[in-house]
């Protein structure tokens, strides 16, 4: 069988001639194989989410392709079936799901043209409480996690994290626009303060199998770069920790250094991929991805402007340009400039001030208006 990464070796070959370009067939190949992406969460107060996307070809343009009108379900070996809900763009998700730790489970796919995928049953890990979250600055902030085990069974561990962090628009204003009339905003719309939550992309993992006690101290789980926005005014970061099973984690282990350990040719090279997932219908066809079972651990850290040390807030780079229109003499509220990358800021006698609106509104640069429950 192909390796599933053997798209990147294709790139080391493509040499150009006076004449034409080489394109290994590695390029041109049609690689489009399912990602199945997230955990089957035992804790019944929580979440699972499965995504499913497809890759893509080295030639490809397009970000993503994810996989919809799915079926997608859990199994219980010893019995029980649970089905996750469209959630949108290749998300499949089930709330409070609540299972048997002694019993193992597997996930059952169904994709929209009928191929029918299904993982290993896999057992469900318990995942030891986090014990703490710690952070240090040196220029850059970085966030560690600190955890252990007293039954010595874990082992394994893999990190997910959600950051939020508070930010403000450039100017602030009161007004806003609808259907051609000026409103004024109350606390309930504002658009100068915002919330933005990300979600963590990159695979952090750890392991204390070469330690006499299941001790993981001051693991990595993210860097906040040196002066960011995310921590203008407030930050928070919310850990997620799983316990694996070895195979597991050695699936994302090959995983972590294929997609963020490569920098040249002197580095590791990509390694095969074992999934614990098959095309029923044909065993040889590749699927990224490996599905675990375990009791999901949550900690959360806040961290604010005024703990860090000379951090001098960088914001997104903005154009931000005023216009001057006259009020309309029957009534002052109406609004009719045509440029809608304008939003107007503020009255002034005869007249309205505008600015652009990515100036005026924070909820244009990806965030939220409303305060987090948490914050």
């Amino acid at each position: 069988m192909r390796p599933v990464f053997i798209v990147l070796i294709g790139l080391l070959g493509i040499l150009y001639s006076c004449k034409q370009p080489y394109e290994p067939p590695a390029v041109k190949a049609n690689y489009n194989f399912l990602v199945v992406d997230g955990t089957i969460n035992a804790s019944p107060d929580s979440r699972t989410q499965i995504l499913l996307s497809r890759t893509r070809n080295l030639t490809d343009t397009f970000v993503a392709s994810p996989e919809l009108n799915a079926q997608v379900r859990i199994e219980g070996k010893g019995g029980g079936v649970y089905n996750l809900a469209p959630a949108g763009n290749g998300a499949y998700s089930i709330e409070h799901l609540t299972l048997n730790p002694d019993d193992q489970y597997r996930l059952r796919i169904t994709t929209a043209d009928g191929t029918r995928y299904a993982s290993q049953y896999v057992a469900v890990k318990k995942t030891p409480p986090i014990d703490s979250l710690t952070w240090e600055q040196n220029k850059d902030v970085e966030i560690f996690v600190n955890t252990h085990d007293p039954e010595n069974k874990a082992r394994y561990y893999k990190w997910d994290f959600e950051e939020t962090y508070e930010y403000n628009a450039t100017e602030k204003t009161i007004l806003g626009e609808k259907d051609g009339l000026i409103f004024i905003r109350d606390t309930s719309n504002q658009i100068y303060t915002c919330w933005k939550t990300n979600f963590s992309t990159d695979l952090n993992l750890g392991s204390s199998i070469n330690l006499s006690q299941d001790v993981i101290n001051h693991a990595r789980v993210h860097i906040i770069p040196d002066n960011s926005e995310k921590i203008g005014i407030r930050y928070s970061i919310l850990v997620k920790q799983y316990a694996l099973t070895e195979d597991a984690f050695r699936y994302f282990q090959i995983l972590q250094k294929n997609t963020q350990q490569l920098g040249s040719i002197f580095d590791a090279q990509p390694s095969q991929l074992k999934s614990n997932i098959i095309n029923e219908s044909n065993t040889s066809e590749p699927v990224i991805g490996f599905v675990h079972a375990a009791f999901l651990q949550t900690k959360r850290l806040f961290i604010t402007k005024y703990e860090v040390t000379n951090w001098i807030p960088v914001p997104e780079e903005l154009f931000c340009r005023i216009e001057t229109i006259p009020q309309d003499p029957d009534n002052f509220l109406i609004y009719k400039f045509q440029d809608t990358s304008f939003r107007p800021w503020y009255f002034v006698t005869g007249g309205i001030i505008l600015n652009k609106g990515r100036c005026l509104d924070c909820t244009m640069k990806g965030g939220v208006n409303q305060k987090p429950a948490y914050w």
